[in-house]
């Protein structure tokens, strides 16, 4: 239940994201004395809080209505018809007022420091061999769409192909504005069902990929020591175990205290490729201490991404009957081309996210 001190606490918080924006309103109108820096985080701060000004805004315009209403039906209470017509208006009033507050109480959750981070982004073919492998390359190419609409900067670190051109594992770094926020429901077990191209009696197979997102780390937000590291050069290869590069410039890193190991070989340069390694190493020793140290953040890595097995899934993907459902909020989406596309990719995200606002809002009452 919404306790008094509850209640105080939301109003005080509707009052204090007024007062800020107002602030920061004034603050932007006389901008003349603002570096280039401080306006563009000001700016930044003012448009993340405009939205929820707005709805406040609105809350209390229905509230002001509100309370007229009722005065008009004290002073009514006489005549039926127009009292009638009065408390139809109140109701509803009543019920828009509790829909806009309850979207305020989502807005005004605490964010997650780690939501403003960029991301790592790892997809791997799972179980369903050379058709995994092409539903993996399918997925990798929908995040870097999506992506694209987003703004986002989307830079490939790494990619392992087999023979058909599918992906066995892609590695990306995804850069922009609450990256890790919008993505982070992501990780998991992504399963297809389609006639792959390779079959040639026409029967539907079922194959899955397994996606990772980690929120990137800064020197910073980890601290790895040179002597942690286990560091080893060797000659890059191809699809089928074929040289690439006549140097030795591929390199594998190992995190000796978790074992955590990054490979990476698509640059001719060994130390692009170092730079590239870490990047991913960082990330993933990152995502293990923040995993382990806070439990209610769901699992560790190994259980984001799962084994790739059919019966693990958070998604289905259904080629024939053109839907994509979403197995943890029961969202089945009946564009599952334009979705590949990363054009109504949006739509999943939002109620992904509003989901995980309501189990947070959960804990609070």
């Amino acid at each position: 239940m919404v306790t008094k001190e509850t209640r105080m606490s939301f109003e005080e918080n509707l009052q204090r994201v007024s007062s800020r924006h107002r602030e920061l309103e004034l603050t932007l109108s006389n901008s003349k004395e603002l570096s280039a820096e401080q306006i563009t985080k000001i700016s930044i701060e003012f448009s993340e809080l405009t939205p929820i000004a707005e709805k406040i805004n609105e809350v209390r315009s229905l509230e002001k209505e509100l309370d007229e209403n009722n005065s008009l039906a004290s002073e009514n209470a006489h005549d039926k018809e127009l009292l009638a017509l009065v408390q139809t208006e109140i109701d509803e009033l009543i019920k828009t007022i509790s829909v806009i507050r309850n979207e305020l109480e989502r807005l005004l959750l605490p964010k997650d420091e780690i939501d403003e981070k960029n991301a790592i982004l790892e997809v791997r073919a799972g179980t369903g061999g050379d058709e995994a492998a092409l539903f993996a390359t399918e997925l990798f190419s929908m995040y870097q769409k999506y992506s694209s609409l987003k703004g986002w900067r989307f830079d490939i670190l790494e990619v392992s192909e087999n023979d058909l051109g599918g992906y066995r594992e892609a590695i990306a770094s995804i850069t922009g504005r609450s990256v890790f926020a919008c993505l982070k429901f992501e990780s998991g077990v992504h399963r297809v069902q389609r006639v792959p191209t390779t079959e040639s009696g026409g029967r539907i197979h079922t194959s899955a990929a397994t996606v990772a997102v980690l929120p990137e780390a800064e020197e910073v937000d980890i601290h790895i020591d040179d002597k942690d590291l286990r560091i080893d050069i060797f000659r890059a290869s191809g699809p089928g175990g074929q040289s690439v590069n006549t140097t030795d410039s591929a390199v594998r890193i190992t995190h000796l205290p978790t074992g955590i190991v990054v490979s990476q070989q698509d640059e001719k340069s060994q130390h692009k490729n170092k730079a590239k390694g870490m990047k991913i190493l960082r990330a993933r020793v990152f995502d293990f201490e923040r995993t382990k140290l806070e439990k209610e953040r769901a699992a560790d890595r190994k259980e984001q991404v799962g084994t790739g097995d059919r019966s693990e899934r958070i998604r289905t993907y259904n080629f024939p009957q053109g839907r994509v459902t979403d197995h943890r909020i029961n969202l089945t989406l009946h564009k599952l081309e334009e979705f590949m596309q990363g054009e109504i990719f949006e739509e999943m995200i939002e109620n992904l996210i509003i989901q995980a606002q309501e189990q947070e809002l959960s804990k609070l009452i």
